[in-house]
């Protein structure tokens, strides 16, 4: 990154860069993969770019379907540029199928289609381990307002009927996904973050059998090997179904 820019946050995957315009910042995807809180960690070379390329193209089709998101534009392979944000210190998961957590806390069987999506916020804050939190403590901490919470909620609810119908189409099934907000210089609630295999569980619905082949960061979480080809396939079927329906 040019010198001209300091850097503002370096997070797990990515870093945060100041911009020309004070409104605006230069993300860098980074090609590291962290597991379970960081204890696990790795680099994989091309993961940046792949993550940059999958998270803009994604940006771009829920612009497209009028949900606010902090992304403008990609600046090069590994780099987005982004509206400046007040990040929100919580990270909002919403489950279509059990798997992970939700099968270890509950007696749910993994693979269990969930009736309706189930909405789980976390706090977001390492030193605590990202404890599930509920909508009161969210009040007693005073992190946002309910009816912030509440838009939050129903635009996650809108990106999951978009994000299933478009993962759907390129045979892939969505079983959860982590979303990450914030608020605009006109304190507008806009997504922030990313949309990648890092923060979204996906099932290769190519498979003839009952077997699950996953094409996200578990191939990482459980050994799996193959991160990068997973990674690339999904980068691929996007970018053809983007090309094909031009």
């Amino acid at each position: 990154m040019n010198n001209k820019y300091h850097l503002i946050y370096e997070g797990k995957a990515k870093k945060v860069f100041s911009h020309d315009d004070l409104d605006k910042v230069i993300i860098e995807f980074k090609d590291d993969a962290t597991a379970f809180n960081a204890l696990k960690k790795a680099k994989f070379e091309g993961k940046g770019k792949l993550n940059c390329s999958i998270s803009a193209r994604i940006f771009e089709l829920l612009i497209r379907n009028n949900i606010p998101t902090h992304f403008i534009e990609l600046k090069n392979e590994n780099t987005m540029i982004a509206q400046k944000i007040k990040v929100i210190p919580l990270e909002i998961v919403l489950r279509n199928t059990a798997y992970g957590s939700l099968c270890k806390q509950t007696t749910i069987k993994a693979g269990t289609d969930l009736v309706k999506p189930l909405i789980d916020i976390y706090l977001k804050n390492d030193e605590l381990n990202d404890p599930l939190i509920t909508k009161d403590r969210i009040e007693l901490m005073d992190i946002i307002s309910l009816q912030d919470l509440d838009l939050i909620i129903d635009i996650t609810l809108r990106i999951n009927g978009i994000l299933k119908s478009f993962f759907r189409d390129i045979k892939l099934q969505l079983v959860d996904f982590k979303l990450e907000f914030g608020y605009d210089i006109k304190k507008n609630i806009v997504l922030g973050d990313e949309i990648s295999p890092d923060n979204c569980r996906l099932w290769d619905l190519n498979q003839k059998n009952d077997t699950i082949i996953s094409l996200d960061k578990d191939r990482f979480r459980n050994d799996l090997g193959g991160l990068i080809e997973a990674y690339s396939e999904i980068n691929r079927r996007i970018i053809n179904f983007i090309e094909f329906n031009k």
